[in-house]
């Protein structure tokens, strides 16, 4: 008499038969790991912004600029404007870990006329677009931000002021 032929030996054959194969073995594979510990930046303003005074000259004329580049270069473009007083770029530090490249971003701001607040101009800032430290703290790295401001003959005198915000990271 024939003994049955347990189910799992009879599944071996069948897969036997038909050319699968066993199951694979497992492999290993090795990857390297590397982190970066890089110190918090410090941003610090060495001082403001400043365009110095600007006398509208008269009759109607559009687009005049007045700008101060980031070396602290004033431009006053136009014949209808004249430009006057001590005027500087914004100054700014910044510190952190040596050999990083830190990013600096100063969006455009507003500037609200102090007599009418209704009045505004905009104020386009040129900025670097990133610094490279160059030493880990102390002194860090100065950069400069400079700025323009288109006027036209009928731009509201008065003193016009606004705050921008500038960022910096890694």
């Amino acid at each position: 008499m024939r003994l049955p032929t347990p189910i799992p030996l009879a599944l071996a054959a069948l897969a036997g038969a038909f050319g699968m194969a066993a199951p694979a073995t497992a492999a290993t594979q090795t990857a390297a790991v590397t982190a970066n510990a890089v110190k918090p930046l410090v941003l610090t303003k060495l001082q403001d912004l400043d365009l110095g005074t600007v006398t509208l000259g008269p009759g109607t004329w559009p687009n005049a600029t007045i700008g101060i580049s980031q070396a602290g270069t004033l431009s006053c473009t136009g014949t209808n404007l004249v430009c006057t007083g001590a005027t500087m770029p914004a100054k700014y530090n910044v510190q952190g870990s040596n050999r990083q490249a830190v990013r600096i971003s100063a969006p455009s701001v507003t500037l609200v006329n102090q007599n009418d607040t209704s009045k505004t101009l905009t104020l386009t800032t040129s900025s670097p677009s990133s610094v490279m430290l160059t030493s880990s703290g102390v002194p860090g790295v100065d950069f400069s931000i400079g700025g323009s401001v288109t006027l036209n003959s009928s731009t509201a005198a008065g003193t016009y002021v606004g705050t921008f915000n500038v960022t910096v990271d890694y």
